[in-house]
């Protein structure tokens, strides 16, 4: 694929771009060969003499525009070419289309052509698996069929059945998605755009950390939880794309490595590559490519058919999408390097489409995984059924890697029935009996001896991985055969330490807690289940938070119930907690008389959540506890933030008279803060009166509130005119935000004190980068002075090597020798911002106004 249009798409006009680089176009552009060619095409090259040099060139398809990937099957070759996966039919395989493609899929978003929909390719079990970027959207559909669109925001995995014509998210999350890894055991991958790992490892149906500020939250409000990347050790930022390494061609200590582009470094990593309970870890080793070019930008790498590792090189100063878009780039230069085994010769021609399907079925026991892959891609597309009893047989002699590839040959030809799947599920090899579990539950439902055979695994299985998928698979089957699945796997006490089980198996019940949520809540009647470590640790907290969070009715109602089960304190303080973190910030007003009685009879649960069921004797308790000097200072901040998400008139006089004697940073940050959520005047006055003896942090909390209303926005600037409060102690962040109210006193206050509202031009920013420039030139810098100056400006927010604020991003893993970068971002912190880092204004009901950084947000 040569990807030459990037980033322009060609024909479109951009309207738009937002701080993180999402386009808007004036149009959606039309599919081939309707559409405005663009510089892709995708080519092919041939070694046809066996010497290791390509002699033989083919454009097979051009004219394409922003074509990010293709996989040839099936008839033909299917091409990722946002906003459409296309398919070019070529069934006499000659390498020229016989026609104008087919729109098999709409609607992948072109916001960012950094992270379009890529990296598309077989999945074992014949499904079309592929990756979506961080900054992009999807409203997937079939040509035409609005009603039936997928929706998405941002990066995960998705998959394409081409025969039954069906699109689904794999798993949602991620980093900037931008490769897709699938290994000898089908496991599937993805690498990562930030620093301290080499990527993710998805198992189906998951949900992972992802640029939740960017994005909003999880698809799924009640997922209460997400999976983290792989872990690793501290390394610079990034490594998008990996490859697992199963060939023959490099030394045999190099396979089962993982081998990584860092395109930002210009290096090529090797990791160890280790299992982590169900997941895996990874370990650095050293790198086996290395460069002194600057231009030297690998950004993809494959395995070959030889054994080979092929490399994709960018060649450009920069990755970067400020220079991209503004012209900055060489569409002449990408190289493809090779890296191979010292002495190893190169592979004689060869085309397995020639091979016959029993010469196939061989195919799958060798070594190499890319000829094994192939093979099973082909006897895929043939759909020969004379294989079927060849390639039960390894299944049924073989225990290792063949009888694994042999399972997928068997299911893409139809031969897995009901009856084999049984037989398959006592096989020696585990992941003979994972596959099984996940190609049955992929119909969405099993016959009936089949979900007691899966139920009986549930319990007697002793392989994680295994157990693992059969969590998965729960959650895509109805709930009768779904429940006893669950409750068997919950029985695993070993598994409550595991980096995904605990969250899999919550994620499968969830999905039975709508409209089977009866059935879910009568797993709770078994007093034992309760002890289950999964189910304590794990499950019963969340179950009370999803039911109480979704406030319907009936939900509410099983929410009761569930506290009437509960079979000891220990398991009730536990479902109170989960409720109060559901109600959070929320009054209880409302609530049905059956859940009332339940949360009075389980004790009412803690002071702060009996205050927000609007309890006199608790609210006047808690009062009395926030007056206290002697009540403990966290006990004291958490009731101060109760009265402010709870309003309480009573609240008010108490929190003005503790503002005025609390000397404390922290506790006088939670009293203005909790403030900000009442109106009375007389707030913005106390404020101002205790504001010269207000700690450094907590005049910034003070600065906020004060601008959040208009009125006491007007007292604020009514005391920098009178000199009560300094104008250089307030920032020019909090003047701007005042300007929103749109108010005449206001503008003229300001317009009194401040010439300009506006940042730095251009020309000054440029004049101080290259005043900075020249003073480390001159290498005079004290690296302890300068890290004092560190903590006590940049470190406010950001993080190095463990110290400082968590409010930007994480710098310890960025590439800080791109000094010119580093800079650009010192002088203008906005030139660039990291997902999940943006500022987010909110305009309330109430008239107050509102900035910060989205830290959670739910369907209420």
């Amino acid at each position: 694929m040569n990807y030459r249009q990037y980033p322009d798409p060609a024909g479109l006009k951009m309207v738009s771009r937002d701080d993180f680089w999402r386009s808007v176009y004036d149009k959606v552009p039309e599919p081939p060969p309707n559409h405005t060619p663009g510089a892709d095409r995708i080519t092919i090259h041939e070694d046809t003499n066996g010497d290791g040099t390509y002699d033989k060139h083919k454009t097979f398809i051009d004219g394409l525009s922003i074509a990010s990937s293709f996989v040839k099957g099936r008839g033909g070759v299917f091409v990722l070419n946002p906003p459409y996966l296309l398919f070019y039919p070529d069934k006499n395989n000659d390498d020229v289309p016989d026609g104008d493609p087919e729109v098999l899929l709409e609607g992948f978003g072109m916001e960012d052509t950094h992270s379009v929909a890529n990296s598309l390719r077989w999945g074992p079990d014949g499904w079309l698996y592929a990756g979506q970027g961080s900054t992009v959207s999807g409203n997937i559909r079939k040509p035409g069929d609005d009603k039936h669109a997928v929706h998405s925001m941002g990066q995960l995995i998705w998959r394409y059945h081409p025969e039954q014509k069906i699109y689904e998210i794999f798993a949602e999350g991620g980093g900037n998605t931008f490769g897709v890894e699938i290994d000898s055991k089908g496991r599937t991958f993805s690498g990562h755009n930030g620093g301290d790992t080499r990527g993710f490892h998805y198992v189906q149906g998951a949900y992972y950390r992802k640029g939740f500020g960017k994005h909003g939250p999880l698809s799924n409000p009640y997922s209460f939880g997400y999976f983290a990347h792989m872990t690793h050790h501290s390394v610079p930022r990034f490594t998008h794309n990996f490859i697992i390494y199963e060939g023959d061609n490099l030394p045999e200590s190099y396979r089962g490595k993982l081998f990584g582009v860092e395109p930002l470094q210009g290096q090529v990593v090797m990791s160890n590559f280790e299992p982590q309970g169900s997941s895996f870890k990874t370990e650095d080793i050293s790198r086996p490519v290395l460069s002194d070019d600057r231009r030297f930008r690998p950004v993809d790498i494959k395995m070959g058919p030889d054994g080979a590792i092929y490399i994709a090189d960018f060649y450009e100063p920069q990755i970067s999408h400020r220079e991209h878009f503004a012209g900055q780039i060489d569409r002449s230069n990408g190289r493809v390097l090779r890296l191979k085994g010292k002495g190893a010769g190169f592979l004689p021609p060869f085309d397995l489409g020639q091979q016959s399907t029993e010469e196939l079925v061989e195919v799958l026991k060798t070594g190499n995984r890319w000829f094994r892959q192939t093979a099973l891609r082909l006897l895929g597309d043939r759909q020969d059924l004379s294989a079927i009893p060849m390639l039960k047989k390894t299944i049924a002699q073989q225990s290792d890697q063949s009888a694994i590839d042999s399972l997928w040959a068997v299911y893409q030809l139809g031969g897995l029935t009901d009856d084999y799947a049984a037989e398959l599920l006592e096989h020696a090899n585990p992941f003979v009996r994972l596959w099984t579990v996940r190609l049955l539950a992929d119909e969405r439902k099993v016959a009936p001896a089949l979900a007691y055979k899966l139920a009986d695994l549930a319990r007697t299985e002793s392989n994680l991985e295994v157990r693992s998928q059969l969590a998965c698979s729960a959650k895509r089957l109805p709930a009768d055969q779904a429940l006893p699945i669950i409750a068997n796997l919950l029985t695993h006490d070993e598994d409550a330490e595991d980096i995904h089980l605990p969250l899999l198996l919550w994620w499968a019940l969830e999905d039975k807690s709508g409209e089977d949520g009866k059935q879910v809540v009568d797993l709770f009647e078994n007093d034992d289940f309760w002890k289950q470590r999964i189910v304590a640790e794990t499950i019963a907290a969340r179950q009370m938070r999803r039911f109480a969070l979704s406030g319907a009715r009936q939900d509410l109602i099983l929410a009761a119930r569930l506290l009437n089960l509960a079979p000891d304190d220990a398991s009730r303080e536990k479902l109170l907690a989960g409720f109060e973190e559901a109600y959070k910030g929320r009054s209880l007003s409302g609530l049905p008389q059956e859940l009332t009685t339940a949360l009075t009879k389980a004790g009412g649960g803690s002071l702060a959540l009996q205050i927000r069921q609007g309890n006199a004797e608790a609210v006047a308790e808690g009062l009395k506890q926030v007056a206290d000097e002697k009540t403990k200072k966290e006990d004291r901040i958490e009731l101060v933030k109760t009265f402010g998400e709870v309003k309480q008139d009573s609240a008010l006089p108490v929190l003005l008279g503790l503002l005025k004697i609390s000397s404390d940073a922290e506790l006088s940050g939670a009293i203005l803060s909790a403030l900000q959520s009442y109106s009375a005047s007389e707030i913005g006055t106390a404020i101002i009166v205790r504001y010269p003896e207000l700690p450094q942090d907590a005049r910034e909390i003070a600065q906020a509130v004060l601008s959040s209303r208009k009125t006491w926005s007007r007292q604020l600037l009514e005391a920098i005119d009178r000199g009560q409060i300094e104008k250089g102690s307030v920032s020019v962040d909090v003047v701007r935000k005042m300007t929103i109210f749109n108010d005449l006193q206001i503008r003229n206050l300001i317009a009194k004190h401040w010439d300009n509202l506006e940042g730095a031009s251009s020309a000054e920013m440029q004049e101080q980068i290259q005043k900075v420039s020249t003073l480390i030139a001159e290498d005079s810098g004290n690296p302890y002075k300068g890290k004092v100056l560190f903590k006590g400006s940049c470190g406010k927010c950001h993080l190095l090597y463990g110290e400082g604020g968590r409010i930007g991003p994480d710098l310890t893993s960025y590439k800080r020798d791109d000094t010119l970068r580093i800079l650009l971002n010192v002088v203008n912190p906005s030139a660039e911002i990291r997902e999940g880092f943006e500022t987010v204004s909110v305009i309330t009901d109430d008239g107050r106004v509102l900035n910060g950084f989205l830290a959670d947000q739910d369907n209420r």
